[in-house]
């Protein structure tokens, strides 16, 4: 018999997935991340798949609802759900803001509730949060004018974030990390920032004004697509076609 691939194993990893949005774009009766996959599972079950791989039973899943919540907490009752009472007129950054305050002690994972991603990504953040780095999973593989972009300052860390960059050197995937140290200033900059930002300006502000140092996880070897459109959503059901044949 072969060897086993072991598990990753931390004490009780929190973990935070925004899914309040309405996910117009996609034009689907029931919240983004519900969306069925080719292979039978539905976005955010293939990211609670992947962090089980990753964490074992060691992780402690807030889920941010809005749109539609009782579909949400019908499929997934083992998790906490973080109600975001104005979904239809907020973004992320309020979302996100509302799930750091409710977690406990400790840093956060959190990734949008839209993104199909290659499990050994967690692989590859483990070691930041090990090391309790802040670090923001990025491709830089392509760098599309409506996707968030980033820019690395003089050592190597994040210095801008947003969808308006000139000069990105790659694109941000929606998976990120807070340490413990930098949550309570990360939060104040998500509170301070307007209601229709994304919670990457929350990041910019930390960075600007505060400080924070975020690292930029290169995963450009492995898939993170985020099911905006129906041409998403073909992308990763052909990719998934493709590991079964």
């Amino acid at each position: 018999m072969g060897a086993s691939t072991p598990k990753l194993v931390v004490m009780s990893q929190q973990v935070v997935i925004l899914a309040a949005g309405m996910g117009t774009r996609l034009s689907r009766p029931l919240p983004k991340p519900l969306t069925e996959l080719s292979d039978g599972r539905s976005i955010m079950s293939q990211q609670l798949d992947n962090l089980k791989q990753a964490f074992g039973e060691a992780f402690r899943t807030l889920i941010v609802v809005g749109f539609k919540l009782e579909a949400i907490i019908e499929r997934f009752p083992e998790a906490i759900f973080v109600y975001n009472e104005l979904y239809d007129q907020t973004n992320t950054s309020k979302s996100l803001l509302k799930a750091l305050r409710a977690s406990s002690d400790g840093g956060v994972l959190w990734m949008n509730g839209d993104v199909v991603f290659d499990p050994q990504i967690l692989t590859r953040v483990m070691s930041f949060i090990e090391s309790e780095q802040s670090c923001v999973v990025v491709n830089t593989s392509k760098v599309s004018d409506e996707e968030v972009k980033y820019t690395l300052d003089d050592t190597g860390f994040i210095k801008l974030l947003s969808k308006t960059v000139v000069g990105g050197l790659g694109e941000a995937v929606g998976i990120n990390y807070v340490s413990a140290a930098d949550k309570a200033e990360l939060i104040k900059c998500l509170d301070a920032v307007g209601d229709q930002d994304y919670f990457e300006r929350g990041i910019e502000v930390a960075i600007e004004s505060v400080g924070i140092k975020f690292k930029a996880v290169d995963i450009s070897d492995l898939y993170a697509i985020e099911i905006d459109f129906a041409e998403d959503l073909e992308r990763v059901n052909n990719l998934f076609k493709g590991k079964n044949d």
